[in-house]
């Protein structure tokens, strides 16, 4: 016999945002009961991911003792374009897949409520109820990695467009002539900052022979180039990576103080995997920026802080906006 929906206590986290696929099994109160990953890499077709996204979920909630019975709800964090309100990724522009329907196809399948939002909405999201936000009036959360993306909670609710996501900070423009984006715009942050973007002027001082031991460690392949492999040239003595990586945190800090004036948060929040692997350095540029840079009205109150929930951020986010749904 099917339970009630107040008798279902398990729901499950997912976060689509990166090469791997991450889900976390919570019980009603939100603490973490399981977590279980997956590997997108080699998955053919929209059909063959929607069914690792079941799989993944299945795993995890047989990991945290839970049932499909017992399942209360979903809540995805996903990247990519989404229509929010029909649960859809619109398309993954690195597969060529579009109209992917999330969230049709696992209420159909597991017979429960299922919330669809964009990953670093519900990254902030997470950071405001779990982690580093918590108690703050207006929380910007910026995460730095591939791409750079942002989202703002302001009074507990996430901002966001009538069916998309918004606080495209990757794509807010900082130099007029600046270099090629992937959104198909010049001088996007993302474009200037990012990691595929430090990656490449990496590659250069490396290929220069002024980094010679992210060149003994990568070559110069910018594929081969990951945050982490930044972070130990750095530690082993590439001055030149050192600067190209403070210079990246100054142009992130020159556009945050921008999104202070605009917003006039009490906190920001610095996450995603290039802060994870350099926290210090991009704290020290980013932090001085803000401060002289924005209006004084606006930092007197402003704390800037890491990220405190790592790799759990998005899921947590995620499953804590669809137990509100849930509740509506």
């Amino acid at each position: 016999m099917a339970l009630e929906q107040s008798e279902r206590t398990h729901w499950i986290g997912i976060d689509l945002g990166g090469t791997k696929i991450m889900a976390l099994s919570v019980d009603a109160d939100f603490r973490v009961l399981a977590a279980e990953r997956k590997k997108t890499k080699g998955i053919e077709g929209p059909d063959a991911f929607l069914a690792r996204v079941g799989k993944l979920v299945q795993d995890v909630l047989e990991k945290g003792g839970g049932t499909v019975e017992g399942l209360a709800g979903i809540g995805i964090g996903c990247a990519g374009p989404l229509d929010l309100e029909r649960g859809v990724l619109l398309e993954t522009p690195n597969l060529g897949w579009r109209e992917i329907p999330l969230r049709e196809t696992l209420e159909r399948f597991f017979q429960c409520p299922v919330v669809v939002t964009n990953d670093v909405d519900a990254g902030t999201y997470g950071e405001f109820r779990f982690g580093a936000g918590q108690g703050a009036r207006c929380v910007v959360g910026v995460f730095l990695g591939t791409g750079i993306g942002a989202g703002c909670v302001y009074e507990g609710q996430l901002l966001r467009g009538r069916r998309t996501s918004c606080m495209e900070i990757g794509h807010l423009p900082v130099r007029m002539d600046g270099p090629l984006c992937g959104c198909g715009q010049r001088g996007c942050l993302e474009a200037l900052a990012g990691r595929l973007a430090i990656a490449s002027e990496a590659a250069a001082a490396a290929q220069r022979g002024q980094a010679p031991r992210l060149l003994e460690r990568c070559g110069t392949d910018l594929a081969s180039i990951r945050s982490g492999d930044l972070a130990w040239a750095v530690r082993a003595g590439d001055a030149a990576i050192e600067e190209i990586v403070r210079q990246a945190g100054r142009t992130v800090g020159l556009a945050l103080a921008g999104v202070v004036n605009l917003l006039a948060p009490d906190l920001l929040i610095l996450g995603g995997g290039l802060v994870e692997a350099m926290p210090e350095i991009f704290l020290e540029e980013i932090t001085p920026i803000v401060k002289s840079r924005a209006m004084a009205a606006f930092t007197q109150s402003l704390r800037i802080e890491r990220a405190a929930l790592g790799d759990q951020a998005t899921a947590l986010g995620a499953v804590a906006l669809a137990a509100i749904v849930k509740r509506k």
